[in-house]
This record gives structure tokens, sequence and C-alpha cells, in this order.
């Protein structure tokens, strides 16, 4: 079962950019990683193939972490944490934008968490769509409430904050600007801005509570942040398109939707 933050989902195909949208660079004892992107294998980041190429470096002795993520799988995000636990590097988290959900708990897991003048950060309660009798979503229920007990335990370790705290701040999917998360103690430094631009439009928001106007808003200016390098184009491959006959096709896509939403 996928354990996803269901508010925030990507918007129609043709509007996404069609870059790859983690990239590891690495030179001499230092590497970059560039999460821009949903958690997600089929639409975004595969936590898989991104695990992979943390465990391939050689000689890293500092991995800067840039992160503009709405979120997305819990236990992907999992993987994501110990395998940059396990490169033995110190990781240093850099919020070029938004993090939010799943990317935030990766964020607090790193050594040390910088966020720009500007940025967003935003923890809510975990989700998941399911089906079944009453006995069924009880045991979903129950596996959420343990998942974000584990979430809930990485913001206080990091914070110093209660839990109960930090079970109010999750249950009212709280955004924190960048002066806010500082004060609570999610990250530790805010940074200038810098120059290049994160665009977050692809992203539907309409779902969330308590998001800014700023992200329901299509036509809105993106914010000028860090400067990120030019990535190669790359083509989107669609599970469904390639693996489903034509009159089977749009039958898939309707399960597809309903049985793994992503965020």
């Amino acid at each position: 079962m996928a354990i996803k933050n269901l508010l925030i989902r990507p918007k129609a195909k043709a509007a996404r950019p069609v870059y790859p949208r983690a990239e590891v660079t690495q030179g001499g004892a230092e590497a970059t990683i560039w999460l821009y992107d949903i958690i997600d294998e089929w639409y975004g980041v595969d936590p898989g193939q991104l695990c992979q190429e943390i465990a391939a470096m050689i000689g890293v002795e500092t991995i800067h972490l840039r992160i503009n993520s709405p979120g997305g799988d819990v236990f992907g995000a999992r993987a994501i944490i110990a395998a940059l636990r396990a490169s033995g590097a110190k990781v240093i988290a850099h919020i070029d934008g938004l993090a939010a959900s799943a990317a935030t708990f990766i964020a607090v897991n790193c050594d040390e968490v910088r966020i720009t003048d500007g940025g967003m950060f935003m923890i809510h309660q975990a989700a998941t769509v399911a089906a079944g009798d009453a006995e069924d979503l009880r045991q979903v229920a129950d596996l959420l409430d343990k998942v974000d007990s584990t979430i809930c335990a990485d913001y206080v370790r990091k914070t110093g904050q209660t839990a109960e705290q930090v079970a109010a701040w999750m249950e009212a999917e709280t955004w924190f600007t960048a002066d806010e998360a500082k004060a609570a103690g999610f990250v530790d430094v805010i940074d200038g801005a810098g120059a290049a631009i994160v665009d977050n439009s692809c992203w539907d928001f309409s779902s969330c509570k308590n998001a800014p106007k700023a992200l329901l808003q299509p036509s809105a200016a993106p914010t000028a942040l860090v400067e990120k390098p030019v990535l190669v184009p790359e083509p989107v491959v669609d599970p469904v398109e390639n693996s489903v006959p034509d009159d089977g096709r749009e039958a898939a896509k309707r399960q597809l939707v309903l049985l793994n939403l992503n965020c």
C-alpha cells in the first residue's frame, strides 16, 4: 500500500517539465543532488534509482541536497534517508522553494537544514487510498497512525518541540514561512535568494486546506531562487500507455487513478 501525500497532485502531463527531476552531480569531495519533484517511481523522482546513485558515490565527504518538492511516497522517502545515512557523508539540505510532506522529513534527517528566504515548509498527516470492509479500513487507519508517529518523532528530534505540539501542527496542515520554520526548529539557517527560477506551477495545491494563495494561482510569477543547471530533456514513459492494449487502456488508467493517487 502506498502511503502518500494526497493533497498535492501533478497537473496534466503536458504542463509538467520533461527533464529529469532528480540529478546527482559530483565533483571532488562534494556532490549535489537535485530533488525537484514528487517522490514517486512513476511520476517524478524514482526513490530506487536515486538510492542507487547515492550508493555509487565514491569519496564524497559532503552532499548538498537541494529540495523543491511537494513530497510523495513515505516509504520511498525513508529509503532515500537510509541511502544518505549509509553514504557516510555530511548531508546539507537546501530548501530552494518548497519542502512539503515527505520532503520535510527527508530534510530534517540531514545534518544541516538551510532554507532560502521566501521558501515554505509544510507538514501534515499521512494519507492513502483504501478499499475493503470495516476491519480492513480499521487496519489502514492504524497503519496511518503508526506512520504519523514515526514522522512526528523525526520532527521532535530535530526541533526539540513536544510531540503534542508537533502532532497538532501535522493535524492542522501547517505551512511555515522560512522565519517560522527556523523559529520552530525545523531549519538551521535562512539563506538569501539566488538568481534562477523555481516554478511550482505544475502542481495542483487546490486540495490543501491552508495552501498560500500564491501557490493556488497558476499565473503567479515564480519566485527567484537558487541557480539550477539546465538538464537534458528525456522522454517520459507512461506505464499504462506501453503495457495495456488500446481497448483496455482507459479502464486501466481509471483504476490507477483510484488505487494509486499521487501528491
